[in-house]
């Protein structure tokens, strides 16, 4: 009976053990006598959201004390404790000691990270809470002694506080990593700044890189709400005590804005359908997301391609430097201010209101009463209101030059900038003008309102005529579409060119006429009657594009005007025949010049660098300036037309997609392009967009610069493509090795490393770390700029030994998605 007393009571201390431990391992504290340590169960929060405990980042051996979310598939790092203190071996223990301190021991039992308190408590517990935020109390208390919301590392979660307490003088604020695997603080830190009215700045050492505009109770100035903004919900709030930023969730998502090593501001949720993060929100997220690019009383517009303009009634300080692109200097008013001779002030509406440090604001004036209160001090430069809920409220005042000024032409606020007495006010004049024109422009008007309805009248009875004599079959001003069988309706506004008229231009399509052939077809070079030379792309029986292609490319490219991209003159669409007509590009196309032995030498470094500013700008124009946005999906060296001046031209419009409205990703179950410049996720699962065309620049680039092809290219001492190779080469900081022997005597080694970073930078593996073209221009026109540390490339994998140095690029199949691919011409 004793024995089998004994059997259960040691059965029984067994369970309670192991209910215990398990308790232990699942317990979100740590006490005196419960520690962490390096190896055992991680503590986490009572809901299951977070864990903490040891932890190693990549391939470093440094061992931390982090925080991260607990059931997400991909480790996030949230918080990390000794991110300037890492351990060096496997046995760490993280406690709590009396008074109230928690800390970091290594394996010789010396502290190397602590919290710090003024406060001492009998019985002081660590707890990580629901939210994330891991604190320091007194058991069964609610007041904290520590907390690491107010040490936040590269992450704000909802309910932190970027911003300042003016009782205790201390500041909260993001700082990045110093790399991808070393949580020690980078270079760039994220600021709510209180020295003016409210605005967020982040910094790159001790200067500011970038502004988010003040709060005008909304949001920031000339920004808008991120996507997604109906799950979380941002604010500012301003007392004599505090000033701080942070946001809410106002729906149960899971979302954290970081600052990453590069110093990209990005908002994140995340996805459960594809078990990964989502991006939000990326800063900086143009050109004119750069601290004062354009100087003081400069204006912003990533829209125009001059980038940088004078505000209205200014000029250039430096008209030389402004017209090379350096707007540094800013711009000055055209009529000097003199307090003696009076002033008066102008309305400039749609910006993001300039840098509010130093400002001066009062939330309970009127406009009125702000107008009044800056034009009794001569120092005060602009005035306006700082809310813009209800109609606007409160006063904010500018005493310096207004710097960091963005056009904002849907978003944006107004503001009122002090102006010497003797400028006109424009809408005093505008308006008193034109009662004056009106008195004599209503009876001008209707005559000629009848001369121009006359002309139209006239107009279209000839039109009409002259389409019913030629049979609806061609002419010289057409307005055709074509049905799925090719034949030709009415709807094109572009010219119609005869048969005849191309055949006598190509000589019958005679072969000495042929300068090339592509999926489309041949293309045959042609002389008009009138000496002009025409290029005529012909489309093929056997042609692995149709009408379809062609219906798009006529479509797309009417409707498109850049001097980078190549002008269609018409087309002929005749019996049948079905032909496109183009300027004529005498020097060819790019991969003519630069992969050829005997023509590369004539390619000097020059010409290359204008050829890629020239295709980035082209594409910019693409994408985001164009009346369409526009991805071309098969961009490549030979679809690069050259004219007489070595100008780069982009070609080749039949497999371009247009994207409307919001839409920024497409997906098809047929793809084609050419092997070496498709990006993976175009190539691998079908999805394109605009950074798929990024990621074929910088091939192009790469290309460019080396003069080696980059799906043909061969090494020795690995089997990487060119991408490969160049990742290797700049990894190692031997970049220069990649520049084609041909321009090493006329190259510009700041500009060839600039192109090869900047190539490197479009063809990262992930659509989401490739920079969008404003970016690529941006970077490429301007030197000194710091760039971003480029990934490794997509396709970073070695090829079959076997393969041959010629293999043709053949299409294949993968994923059900078709492949079709198109040999370059």
């Amino acid at each position: 009976m004793k024995e089998l007393l004994r059997e259960s009571f040691h059965l029984f201390l067994l369970m309670y053990l192991y209910f215990v431990q398990r308790s232990i391992g699942a317990t979100d504290t740590i006490s005196t006598t419960h520690f962490l340590k390096d190896g055992d169960a991680n503590i986490t929060s009572p809901d299951g959201t977070f864990e903490m405990g040891f932890f190693s980042s990549g391939s470093s051996k440094n061992r931390y004390v982090g925080m991260w979310y607990k059931s997400l598939s991909v480790r996030t790092v949230v918080w990390v404790a000794n991110r300037e203190a890492p351990l060096t071996s496997g046995s760490g223990i993280l406690k709590v000691i009396e008074p109230g301190r928690l800390v970091l021991l290594n394996d010789t039992n010396n502290v190397v990270w602590s919290t710090n308190t003024s406060t001492s408590v009998q019985n002081p517990i660590a707890q990580l809470l629901d939210s994330g935020n891991l604190v320091v109390k007194q058991a069964g208390d609610d007041n904290f002694l520590w907390q690491s919301f107010d040490h936040p590392t590269d992450t704000l979660l909802p309910g932190m506080k970027l911003g300042w307490n003016f009782l205790t003088d201390r500041e909260v604020y993001l700082s990045s990593w110093k790399t991808q695997e070393d949580p020690a603080p980078g270079d760039y830190t994220y600021h709510c700044d209180p020295s003016g009215y409210p605005q967020n700045i982040l910094k790159k050492g001790s200067n500011v890189v970038y502004r988010s505009g003040p709060w005008n109770g909304l949001h920031f100035s000339g920004t808008r709400n991120p996507r997604g903004s109906h799950l979380y919900k941002y604010e500012i709030i301003s007392s004599k005590t505090q000033v701080y930023f942070g946001y809410k969730l106002i729906s149960s998502v899971i979302t954290r804005l970081i600052l990453n090593q590069n110093g990209a501001l990005k908002l994140w949720t995340w996805g459960d359908h594809v078990s990964d993060w989502i991006p939000q929100l990326s800063i900086p997220a143009d050109n004119c997301d750069a601290y004062k690019l354009c100087g003081a009383y400069g204006t912003c517009n990533s829209q125009d391609f001059t980038v940088c303009r004078c505000l209205d009634r200014f000029v250039p300080n430096n008209s030389e430097a402004w017209k090379k692109r350096n707007w540094s200097g800013g711009c000055v008013r055209k009529t000097e201010l003199n307090c003696l001779q009076g002033h008066r002030f102008l309305k400039y509406s749609h910006i993001k209101l300039p840098d509010t440090r130093n400002s001066w604001s009062d939330v309970t004036m009127t406009l009125e009463e702000c107008k009044n209160t800056c034009s009794k001090n001569c120092s005060c430069m602009a005035y306006a209101n700082p809310d813009i809920r209800n109609g606007g409220s409160g006063c904010l005042l500018w005493f310096e030059d207004l710097l960091d000024i963005k056009v904002v032409s849907d978003e944006g606020q107004d503001i009122y900038i002090r102006m010497a007495a003797s400028e006109p006010d424009s809408l005093e004049k505008s308006d008193g003008k034109k009662r004056k024109v009106l008195f004599w422009i209503l009876p001008l008007s209707v005559g000629l309102i009848l001369v121009i309805l006359s002309m139209l009248i006239f107009h279209r009875r000839r039109k009409k005529a002259l389409q019913l004599k030629r049979k609806g079959r061609s002419g010289r001003n057409g307005n055709y579409k074509m049905d799925h069988s090719g034949n030709c309706e009415e709807e094109f506004e572009i010219p119609m060119f005869d048969l005849s008229t191309i055949m006598k231009a190509t000589n019958n399509f005679s072969i000495d006429r042929k300068i090339g052939e592509g999926g489309f077809g041949p293309v045959y070079k042609g002389i008009l009657p009138n000496g002009q030379a025409i290029a005529v792309k012909r489309l093929s029986e056997n042609s692995g594009q149709g009408i379809q292609e062609l219906k798009n490319e006529i479509v797309l490219i009417s409707k498109l005007q850049h001097r980078n991209l190549v002008k269609l003159l018409g087309c002929c669409l005749e019996g049948e025949e079905r032909m496109l007509i183009y300027e004529f590009m005498p020097n060819a196309s790019l991969d003519y010049f630069i992969f050829d032995p005997s023509r590369k030498a004539s390619l000097g470094w020059k010409n290359r660098f204008e050829i890629a500013m020239g295709i980035s700008r082209g594409l910019l124009y693409l994408h985001q300036d164009s009346r369409l946005r526009i991805i071309h999906r098969d961009l490549k060296t030979s679809n690069i037309l050259l004219d007489s001046d070595m100008n780069a031209k982009i070609s080749d419009f039949g497999l371009a997609k247009n994207f409307g409205g919001d839409q920024v990703e497409g997906k098809t179950k047929r793809v084609i392009g050419t092997y070496g410049y498709m990006s993976p996720e175009y190539a691998v699962d079908g999805k394109y967009s605009v950074k798929s065309d990024v990621f074929s620049i910088g091939v192009i680039i790469l290309e460019i610069v080396s003069g080696r092809k980059n799906r043909k290219f061969r090494h020795l001492e690995h089997h990487h493509n060119l991408l490969g190779h160049a990742w290797l080469l700049w990894s190692e900081g031997n970049a220069l090795e990649l520049i084609d022997e041909c321009i090493k005597e006329s190259f510009s080694e700041s500009q060839v490393l600039r192109c090869i970073q900047v190539g490197l930078l479009c063809v990262q593996k992930l659509p989401e770390d490739r920079p969008t073209m404003a970016s690529v221009v941006f970077w490429l026109g301007n030197e000194g700029l710091v760039l971003p540390q480029p990934k490794k490339p997509g396709f970073f994998i070695e090829r079959n030994t076997t393969e041959s140095a010629e293999s043709s690029d053949e299409g294949y199949l993968s994923n059900n998605v078709l492949i079709t691919v198109l040999e370059p011409r």
